[in-house]
């Protein structure tokens, strides 16, 4: 796991800073909607917050283990955009655009529609596609 000065702007890019935003979700907080949970999972992937990303993984979805610390080389991430997020009832979707570069390489974008479900007030990341464009 990644340490992070508190003051510094979130890895989503809130510049409210980590302890305002994902922060309190990564210690147990619930996420007032998909979104927000969406932001919390991409800021946990910067972090190397793998427990975190497990638990608000869908049982249904979810694998056994990530290996994030296995990772060479591990991913530097770029930045976070969110580009549509949608509601209906207990089901979302949030699509984004994620950045990253392996080691030295080039930069990529990831572009994922990701789907979520809410059970007992807490929102799941479900599954996700990435859309052709």
């Amino acid at each position: 796991m990644q340490a992070i000065d508190t003051l510094t702007p979130c890895p989503c890019g809130n510049a409210a800073g980590y302890a305002r935003c994902c922060g309190p979700l990564h210690e147990g907080d619930i996420a007032p909607t998909a979104e927000h949970l969406m932001r919390s999972r991409y800021s946990a992937y910067v972090l190397k917050r793998e427990d975190y990303l497990l638990a608000t993984w869908h049982p249904d979805t979810r694998p056994a283990s990530l290996n994030l610390a296995a990772q060479h080389p591990s991913p530097t991430w770029l930045g976070l955009e969110v580009k549509h997020h949608a509601q209906e009832g207990d089901e979302a979707t949030v699509e984004f655009v994620a950045r990253l570069r392996h080691g030295g390489g080039k930069a990529q974008r990831m572009h994922e529609i990701s789907r979520f479900v809410r059970k007992h007030d807490r929102w799941y990341y479900l599954d996700g596609h990435f859309p052709e464009h």
